[in-house]
């Protein structure tokens, strides 16, 4: 029974419509011996040939085929196991808080190249931030907006990005690629063909996990650009900056040295945006594992 059972399973993880064509040649075999000719309306060549191939259908004195171990067979096909990964239930759609996370989110990035939407932003979230300035310096005060940003995108994350969902979606990927692998190895065109054809299906499914990544990327957006903006403004790298009385003075930074704050590090890399983001990755990664948060499927 337990090798009938592992030959069952792996042909059924071969071919999904396997299981099927099982179930009919059981009902079949019922009546007595079979032949290709009595099964060759539900069966392909090749899947009759597999059944051979693997034992389950064994020689009747050169009269036709008798299911090797039916009963096992059966049984076998009672599995739920046996059944091949869909496409996972989880839903994955927005809400309408989403929608306008997202919406807000692809407005506020007008704010780079506006200033009626930069400065009124600039200005609202410089009372909660301008004292900063009095109290830090601005690479003092940049490291406090990167823990800050690191905390609430890593939390985000967490919670809004379904972790069993994405692992579904992947298992099945990588169970497709599997199957098809030993398709290749074994030769079985026929077998390739129907991987491809799931496996096109399983991708278009696939736009399931990218809404599920995207989704507290947006919100992370809604959060973070106005922070931008407000350091934008501080600084004005590309123009004067919108509070022209603060005195930031100079960074010093490993291998570079002395630089201003709208200076180029790397092509149009400004070295407050170098500076955040290094902050920003160091404090995500201390978050993540302080934590003990996970943002990414197992």
């Amino acid at each position: 029974m337990a090798r009938t059972a592992s030959k069952v399973q792996e042909l059924v993880s071969e071919d999904a419509e396997m299981e099927d064509a099982l179930e009919y040649l059981l009902d079949r075999a019922d009546e007595g011996t079979v032949s290709w000719g009595d099964v060759s309306d539900e069966l392909t060549s090749g899947q009759w040939g597999r059944l051979i191939e693997i034992g389950l259908l064994v020689d009747s004195d050169g009269e036709g085929f008798d299911v090797a171990d039916p009963g096992g067979v059966r049984d076998a096909l009672e599995d739920d196991d046996l059944e091949l990964p869909d496409a996972p239930d989880g839903d994955s759609s927005w809400s309408k808080w989403d929608k306008m996370a997202a919406v807000g989110s692809v407005a506020m990035f007008a704010g780079y190249t506006f200033r009626s939407v930069r400065e009124p932003l600039a200005d609202t979230l410089n009372i909660a931030l301008g004292p900063l300035l009095d109290l830090l310096p601005f690479f003092a005060v940049i490291m406090v907006l990167a823990l800050f940003t690191g905390l609430y995108s890593t939390l985000l994350q967490s919670n809004l990005m379904d972790m069993e969902v994405m692992g579904a979606y992947q298992g099945r990927m990588k169970e497709i690629q599997e199957r098809r692998k030993e398709a290749k190895e074994r030769g079985d065109d026929e077998a390739l063909e129907r991987i491809q054809d799931e496996q096109m299906d399983a991708m278009a499914d696939n736009l399931g996990m990218f809404k599920e990544q995207f989704r507290p990327m947006v919100w992370i957006m809604l959060l973070t650009i106005p922070v931008f903006l407000w350091m934008y403004a501080v600084v004005g790298f590309r123009g004067a900056p919108l509070y022209p009385g603060i005195d930031l003075g100079p960074m010093v930074m490993p291998i570079v040295g002395e630089v201003g704050w709208n200076e180029g590090l790397v092509g149009p890399l400004q070295a407050w945006i170098g500076w955040y983001f290094v902050c920003s990755m160091c404090f995500t990664q201390v978050i993540r594992k302080s934590l003990n948060i996970q943002t990414t499927p197992t």
